[in-house]
């Protein structure tokens, strides 16, 4: 069975489409979530020609008032997508025509489906880029809010996931802070190659008709047109990359969620989650598990799946067009929204993370995590770091045999592994001297963090402020 050929390029065919076929090829199914900026790139090139004299003032004014009423349409779900037309472009095209004629069929003069779906996946990308961006922000806000809040509260550090030193709370909500400031930075220069426009570029070779590029691009708010046509259509490279960033962005939210699930287990105890970022057993009454987290572990693989799709792709694809890049849509979209999902539920979850400051303090004084401090002291009392590390090793392994931390044992008990040892040495085996000591920039020092945190705060507000 068949059905009628494409009008819009049907005219070289001696027979019409299979109806699989058609429905195979066919991208309106999904590509129609690109029907704003189809409508918005569809009146800057209206707008570029009239300019340029290749369409008259009555035909652009006519063009743009049928598209704004197609705009409508869609947002009220009155507009009938149809699969015969393939795309999310000549659906818009043929009901222009439907509607005001033949004036409606000059719109495509002087541009190509190709560069017409380059312009609107970068008018998308962009428009989430910033929708990211402001996400992204509230996050970190609410990230630094915490840690400056819990600039006191006393953790242990942990490497190999065994105690190491103490830190903050707030030291440690700050890392995951300089994570996603890395990300940050990478979202916003992918933006700028993003901002490249291809409309103009046609099919692949640019067009004969006295266009304006400039001028388009200024209409869109692109930095400039794209300098080369081939690569113009066919460039998936900004694509690629905002994956790549969202793939590193969630590896980071992984780490997180890794941490936030381990913290509320009872083994750990460490944080309490707000009821409404949990679910409950249906079976287990006493169960309360940190579901946010998980999904958002989870769904990292997704992401990361989707840019090995986007990388496979293109791998092999010769300039210019090619049929191929119909597939980078549905994997770009599911990117966006599942970014857009884990940073909306972080945001909203971090800042309302309840530490249990007790619980973190007695698992840092469980560790022995001031055994650094103790060979610290040492060494600043004459006594080599090597020698050092053995007597504080010493030391650990009594005080594992006695149950006892090494700020619980006496100076005569301390005494026994070194003479040098004198009773000044308990004001760096509290956790409180430890963290307090290393007041440096970077350091976990209370002071520290409160200014580490002052920084990033004042980071944002200039990120925010700027042009």
């Amino acid at each position: 069975m068949s059905q009628a050929t494409n009008q819009s390029w049907g005219g070289r065919f001696s027979e019409p489409t299979d109806a699989f076929v058609a429905r195979f090829t066919a991208s309106v199914s999904f590509d129609q979530r690109l029907a704003g900026q189809d409508i918005q790139g569809s009146i800057a090139h209206a707008t570029m020609l009239a300019r340029v004299g290749v369409l008259s003032d009555e035909e652009r004014d006519s063009i743009i008032d049928g598209l704004t009423e197609i705009q409508g349409e869609i947002e009220r779900g009155e507009f009938e997508w149809s699969v015969p037309l393939e795309d999310v472009h000549m659906n818009i095209e043929a009901r222009l025509t439907q509607k005001i004629g033949i004036t409606g069929k000059k719109l495509h003069t002087g541009r190509s489906r190709n560069d017409q779906v380059a312009t609107d996946i970068r008018l998308f990308m962009r428009d989430a880029i910033d929708s990211i961006d402001a996400e992204l922000m509230r996050l970190r806000e609410g990230m630094i809010g915490l840690a400056e809040r819990e600039a006191d509260t006393i953790m242990p550090g942990f490497t190999h996931l065994q105690t190491a030193q103490p830190v903050t709370f707030g030291h440690h909500l700050l890392a995951w802070q300089e994570m996603l400031a890395r990300d940050h930075e990478r979202l916003l220069d992918t933006r700028k190659r993003v901002n490249v426009m291809p409309l103009g570029a046609a099919a692949l070779a640019g067009t004969t008709y006295p266009i304006d590029r400039h001028v388009t691009a200024e209409l869109l708010g692109f930095s400039r047109p794209a300098e080369n046509s081939l690569d113009a259509v066919s460039d998936r490279d900004f694509a690629i990359e905002f994956a790549s960033f969202s793939s590193i962005l969630l590896m980071h939210l992984s780490r997180m969620s890794e941490e936030l699930v381990l913290w509320t287990s009872a083994q750990f105890d460490f944080i309490d989650l707000p009821d409404r970022f949990c679910t409950g057993s249906s079976i287990m009454p006493q169960k309360k598990n940190p579901d946010v987290p998980e999904l958002v572990r989870g769904k990292t693989g997704r992401v990361y799946g989707h840019l090995m799709s986007l990388l496979t792709l293109m791998k092999s694809q010769p300039l210019a067009y090619n049929k191929d890049n119909q597939e980078d849509k549905e994997p770009l979209f599911d990117t966006v929204d599942t970014v857009l999902d884990c940073l909306k539920a972080f945001a909203d979850m971090v800042p309302a993370i309840e530490p249990k400051k007790e619980s973190m303090f007695e698992a840092a004084r469980r560790g022995f995590s001031t055994a650094t401090d103790l060979a610290d002291y040492l060494v600043r009392r004459g006594v080599a770091f090597r020698d050092a590390h053995e007597i504080v090793g010493q030391s650990v392994a009594f005080g594992l045999k006695e149950k006892k931390d090494l700020s619980e044992m006496t100076l005569e008990e301390l005494q026994q592994f070194s003479d040098t040892i004198e009773a000044d040495v308990f004001e760096v085996l509290t956790l409180e001297g430890s963290v307090a000591a290393r007041n440096h920039i970077g350091g976990t020092a209370p002071d520290q963090v409160r200014a580490a945190a002052s920084r990033a705060l004042e980071a944002l507000k200039a990120h925010r402020e700027a042009p």
